[in-house]
């Protein structure tokens, strides 16, 4: 106890002494930017103009964000996608009913799709707000795969849920969406799967239970590890992960649910995620539009339509959701994630406090334990990791949108011809992709700075959560149902912060009935003045001491929150100065002798492979042009399957490297496949396409022991080895 509470005061000291300096380093650039100019009389009459007539049009851009609000709720909040769309299938109809739809995405003019090329199925989260922020601008996750030429399709939910649909039963609907579309492209190869933050794990439930149906997976600032985010002596991070703790557990959720007459208002996650960063939300995002009132207004709008609409859940939903995914920690546990065959993709941001790098990573250690095992599973993922993004600019940036997302569109289109392994994606400047391979164990190592100790506590969470949510069930729940109606659900919900701040701040006001006709006339007589006049740098200096103050403020919460969530559970398990992780079971292979032509081939292709160097995506897009031009000498198994087989392989060269190629006889015992082996070898060697990349004397070492393995006869001309 006495170690626990030392460290914690340590830490509390250390992040409070950071927020300290990181206020006083802003408040010294704010000062150093914006100094006292000498301003004119007629400068300051000129300022008082433009700011009074900049408030008119700040408060009447709230009053249009108030009708919007309104307006949109009377057409049952539909989906902000920026593109049409058609119904495919109406989840309403299913056996199991659940609000959930899958839409097919109408190319906009112009804009023609291949319905022979992979289809892409889009997730969105369903975390309080409305389906479309994958789609939300041309410059996104849908218009990108739409100008490559692939058919789209989305998953959208409507407001209300189905009458006791749980997350497995939407689960159980997504899985017969993606059949449906595969159905719809059955020339076309498996369709990808792109899940955004929840809408991630979902996806990953989703490929997990029907593996026979999925293409590769692309999963977008999703928590699949929520425990994670790295507790230690330096700075201060992602906050959120303490909530369940702090709060008690799952309780809440349910009350909640319960006083909402069986449906939990996702108004109440949408707050949560304002509390994150209170700067922006009570000021940076308003005077951002107060001080470009001329032209922000409309963008400002425009992403409120998707922030200001709330969706419901069922109490059954936001209970498995709280209790696996918030507190337990157990959506990898309920799902066996190794049945994925498909390639994964993991998009994370240094940046992002609400799914950091750990939470989008760690669950990878947690079910593979080794890099051998992915290996042995033919398994393929990719980390791509954005430096200072935050976590809706992974959905909506559209410099994310033309940059990350793009290249991963490209990136599906030959990373299944990757051997199985975890990977590191890096897109260059001028848009060139690379991929480098890493080792589990490194990653793990790189992104846990505490060793994943910092975990432990979360289980006492758990323990705590399950009685807590227990004794509600037991003694609260009976009274609270019996008191709760569904006029006070109802009237709840509107008088929900969010929703009232909307719909108070509209037409519906009698006492703003003046606001729209000034603006109006500020608009007909507007006199601004330019950013860069004098007489506004003392009003942009106040804003960045305004925000500067909030951070300050925000810094010193999270990292109380985090001290007293240390002391609280960290007393229950006290944290060690070190952990050990316990070594991983050695993976099952077949015999070093085992496996016939198919084997054999693999083998030698990872004897053969390049090691240590960045593999350029355009050598993939080689190989996949030679395994279509060379097809006659590769077995015909579905590519999953050769993974595998190739991911053993590089696990049996691994352990003993000399044993292996003495084994590739016993591997070829049949006359035919060792000619069929040596001639492959020798016609693809002389591929001018190979020829280009040049041997490394390894290479040339290691070619020459398989041939006198295999007693063939070496060719006169000098050879060259595929990369």
């Amino acid at each position: 106890m006495t170690n626990v509470s030392a460290k914690v005061g340590r830490v509390l000291q250390k992040r409070l002494e950071l927020a300290q300096d990181r206020f006083n380093a802003r408040l010294r650039a704010a000062y150093e930017k914006y100094p006292p100019q000498p301003v004119m009389p007629w400068d300051w009459w000129r300022y008082g103009v433009d700011f009074a007539q900049r408030s008119v049009l700040f408060w009447d851009t709230l009053r249009r964000r108030g009708n919007q609000f309104i307006e949109r709720e009377k057409q049952g909040l539909p989906p902000v996608l920026h593109f049409g769309y058609e119904m495919v299938v109406d989840g309403r109809t299913l056996q199991r009913p659940v609000n959930y739809a899958l839409v097919r995405i109408v190319p906009p003019e112009g804009v023609k799709v291949d319905d022979a090329r992979r289809p892409y199925v889009i997730i969105d989260p369903r975390a309080g707000h409305g389906p479309g922020i994958g789609g939300f601008k041309d410059d996104s996750q849908v218009g990108v795969a739409l100008r490559e030429g692939h058919p789209v399709y989305f998953v959208i939910f409507f407001p209300d849920p189905q009458p006791g649909q749980t997350l497995l039963d939407v689960c159980a609907a997504e899985g017969e969406f993606v059949r449906r579309v595969r159905g719809l492209h059955s020339a076309a190869p498996k369709p990808a799967i792109v899940g955004n933050c929840q809408g991630g794990w979902a996806a990953m439930m989703l490929a997990s239970s029907s593996p026979q149906d999925s293409g590769p997976i692309v999963i977008n600032g999703a928590p699949m590890s929520y425990w994670g985010g790295a507790w230690s002596e330096g700075e201060g991070d992602n906050p959120m992960r303490y909530a369940g703790g702090l709060l008690g557990g799952t309780w809440l959720a349910s009350l909640a649910s319960d006083l909402g007459g069986g449906k939990f208002d996702g108004a109440w996650l949408v707050q949560n995620f304002e509390n994150l960063n209170p700067a922006n939300t009570f000021w940076d995002k308003y005077y951002h539009v107060f001080a470009n009132v001329d032209t922000e207004p409309a963008r400002f709008l425009d992403f409120e339509r998707w922030w200001g609409g709330f969706y419901l859940m069922n109490r059954e939903e936001i209970e498995w959701i709280t209790k696996n995914l918030f507190v337990g920690n157990r959506v990898w546990k309920d799902f066996d994630l190794r049945e994925i065959k498909a390639p994964i993709v993991l998009f994370a941001s240094i940046g992002d406090n609400i799914t950091p790098p750990q939470q989008a990573f760690n669950w990878v250690a947690d079910i593979y334990g080794s890099t051998d095992e992915i290996k042995a599973r033919g398994q393929v993922i990719v980390g791509l990791v954005h430096e200072d993004i935050g976590h809706l600019g992974i959905f909506v940036s559209g410099k994310v949108a033309k940059k990350e997302h793009s290249q991963i569109v490209s990136v599906l289109k030959s990373i299944e011809a990757l051997p199985p392994g975890l990977y590191a994606m890096k897109v260059e400047p001028d848009n060139t992709v690379s991929f480098t391979e890493r080792r589990l164990e490194e990653i793990t190592e790189r992104l846990n700075r505490f060793k994943r100790a910092d975990e432990r506590p979360f289980e006492a969470v758990t323990a705590m959560s399950d009685f807590n949510q227990r004794a509600y069930e037991l003694f609260a729940r009976p009274l609270v149902k019996a008191l709760a109606t569904e006029e006070g659900a109802k009237l709840s919900r509107d008088l929900h912060p969010l929703r009232f701040q909307r719909w108070a701040f509209s037409d519906r006001n009698p006492w703003l009935a003046w606001l729209a006709p000034a603006a109006e006339m500020v608009k007909a007589q507007r006199q601004g003045l330019g950013p860069d006049e004098p007489a506004r740098q003392p009003e942009k200096l106040l804003a960045e001491v305004v925000s500067a103050s909030l951070d300050y403020y925000r810094a010193a919460r999270d990292a109380l929150s985090e001290a007293a969530f240390f002391q609280l559970y960290g007393a229950v398990l006290p944290l060690p100065e070190k952990t050990r992780a316990a070594p991983p079971a050695p993976v099952a292979v077949p015999e070093v002798g085992e496996g016939g032509y198919p084997a054999a081939l693999a083998r030698v292709a990872f004897l053969l492979a390049r090691k240590g160097q960045a593999l350029p995506l355009s050598r993939f897009e080689i190989k996949q042009q030679l395994m279509k031009d060379y097809a006659e000498f590769l077995p015909d198994l579905p590519r999953d399957e050769q993974r595998r087989i190739r991911g053993e392989q590089e696990v049996i060269v691994g352990r003993d490297r000399d044993a292996a190629i003495a084994a590739l006889p016993r591997l070829l015992a049949s006359p035919e496949d060792r000619k069929r082996l040596v001639t492959f070898l020798e016609r693809l060697l002389a591929d001018a396409r190979i020829q280009d990349a040049g041997p490394t004397d390894d290479q040339l070492e290691t070619l020459s022991r398989i041939r006198a393995a295999l007693d063939a006869p070496v060719p006169h001309r000098p050879p060259a080895v595929v990369a």
